[in-house]
């Protein structure tokens, strides 16, 4: 027992010494203009400040620092960037230097199929291929417009579920867990041609297991590493866990995404169809004149991308908006009335509706602007050295985009803490101020999916019920812990229908 706590020992003063010379080693780089950085920690750098609230804590670094800060994660240079004009620096002359992905997440290696699916793919042929695909078979708008009879049923699926009780009176409903279901169910039938969530899903097995196994993704997906920081970490303790723990997810949910493009292809043989009735057959239809571009693993990731990317962001924008509207009754009794001059009580609005609706645009484009849903965006990397805000900024520096902190600057804002949809009358604002989705090259290529789902399930909810707070308390606006910025509690309300619901859904 003694020898092997000696060797142990040793080997980790050993692995912690190279560490601590390779920290140090970079830290005198050539580079002498560097961004400002508060004090470190030796071998740790400044992962003592990693919290739940990380752009919190990064807004509050750059009061001290300036819009452009230096930390040092471990070996791992990063620089944080909370400025509009900087951000936009980054997303313009720099945007080819920022196209690439720090390969550090042991999720981006074993989910993301070694960081090959687009998101987190290096910039590249075949980034670009998988843009190329994302594009033009997927998000395109023609493709989109194919599957809006999915989405608009989903939706009258919420609504009806919403209304079961509350025809006579208001009753309390659970909006964030209904709302999770729903954007899923979306996801996966425009997918696959299946519904996971909700009383008639067709195999309760299969659905359990994908429901089992979207939560344990989001889990891991939310969980900040130390190893990804310091390698030498995993095969210690919890780190060497938590990869084991990955791993094992890898394995099923891959296995999970291959079954569904087996039964899609057998579905498409016996069938003969000639046109794709779900995302994956469509795909497949491709993979016969193009194999080598629509392999089943570009198509398990674009699935994957779709699932994680597409779900919950989604799903957490509607619930901070329905938040915000009963925080603010003012605000959703003027977009009642948008909507029922608009198109009154006699049909339920469509997708090409919603961009014709200024002021439900306007709670949208608030709802991003103070709750995103990715605050500090996806990083970047740096394939070369470059200048940031008159800093040098380094090869291989993760770069980070503080989206929450330019949200809220005052300087671009007026009383920028506010819920005040009005301030996006004049159509929009310039986007460096705005930026929920990125910017340059590596933008969310499904904001218009997004869109679409978000505007047409809150315009719903709108137009067919009112609704009031459980309490004579505000909504608890608390963030939560998690990379996507959920509600720390999750939203009830009270909901009553109204009568449109009688004439549209029966």
């Amino acid at each position: 027992m003694d020898g092997v706590l000696f060797y142990t020992s040793l080997s980790l003063i050993f692995i912690l010494s190279i560490t601590f010379k390779y920290f140090f080693r970079t830290k005198q780089h050539r580079h002498t203009n560097l961004p400002p950085s508060p004090p470190s920690l030796p071998v740790l750098g400044h992962l003592h400040l990693l919290s739940p609230s990380l752009h919190r804590t990064f807004h509050q670094l750059s009061q001290k620092y300036g819009p452009v800060v230096s930390l040092w994660f471990g070996s791992r240079r990063v620089v944080v960037v909370s400025s509009s004009s900087t951000a936009q620096e980054c997303f313009t002359q720099n945007d080819l230097v920022l196209a690439n992905r720090p390969r550090f997440m042991l999720t981006g290696k074993h989910l993301g199929y070694n960081y090959t699916t687009v998101v987190e793919s290096p910039y590249g042929d075949h980034w670009r291929n998988l843009r190329r695909i994302g594009t033009t078979e997927i998000y395109s708008t023609s493709r989109l417009n194919i599957f809006s009879g999915i989405r608009k049923d989903e939706v009258k699926k919420l609504l009806f579920k919403l209304s079961r009780s509350s025809r006579e009176d208001f009753a309390k409903v659970d909006l964030r867990s209904m709302l999770s279901e729903m954007t899923f169910n979306i996801i996966m039938t425009m997918v696959a041609g299946k519904r996971f969530y909700g009383d008639d899903v067709s195999d309760k097995d299969e659905s359990k297991q994908f429901r089992d196994i979207m939560r344990e993704a989001f889990t891991y997906g939310g969980v900040t590493n130390p190893s990804d920081f310091l390698p030498a970490l995993k095969w210690f303790g919890s780190g060497a866990g938590f990869e084991k723990k990955v791993m094992d997810l890898s394995k099923r949910m891959n296995a999970f995404l291959q079954g569904l493009i087996d039964e899609q292809q057998l579905s498409k043989t016996t069938s003969g169809q000639s046109e794709a009735s779900t995302m994956i057959h469509h795909l497949l239809s491709l993979q016969e004149s193009e194999p080598e571009y629509y392999t089943d693993q570009i198509i398990k990731g674009h699935i994957l991308v779709m699932l994680l990317a597409g779900t919950d962001s989604s799903s957490l924008t509607l619930e901070w908006a329905m938040s915000n509207l009963l925080n603010h009754p003012e605000v959703l009794k003027r977009a009642r009335a948008e909507l029922d001059a608009k198109f009154g009580q006699e049909r339920l609005i469509d997708e090409p509706d919603i961009f014709e609706l200024p002021y439900l645009q306007g709670i949208i484009s608030e709802t991003l602007r103070l709750y995103p849903t990715a605050p500090l965006l996806v990083p970047h990397y740096t394939s070369d050295d470059c200048t940031i805000g008159g800093f040098d900024v380094p090869c291989d520096t993760i770069v980070m985009i503080n989206a929450w902190a330019i949200h809220r600057d005052p300087t671009l804002w007026d009383d920028p803490e506010s819920f005040k949809p009005e301030r996006f009358a004049n159509g929009g604002e310039e986007p460096y101020k705005l930026m929920p989705f990125g910017q340059g090259r590596r933008a969310c290529p499904g904001m218009g999916l997004a869109q679409r789902v978000v505007g047409l399930t809150l315009g719903s909810l709108i137009q067919c019920f009112e609704w009031e707070k459980v309490s004579e308390m505000k909504v608890d606006m608390s963030e939560g812990k998690g990379l996507t910025m959920p509600k720390a509690v999750p939203l009830e309300a009270m909901c009553k229908a109204r009568p449109i619901v009688n004439k549209v859904l029966s």
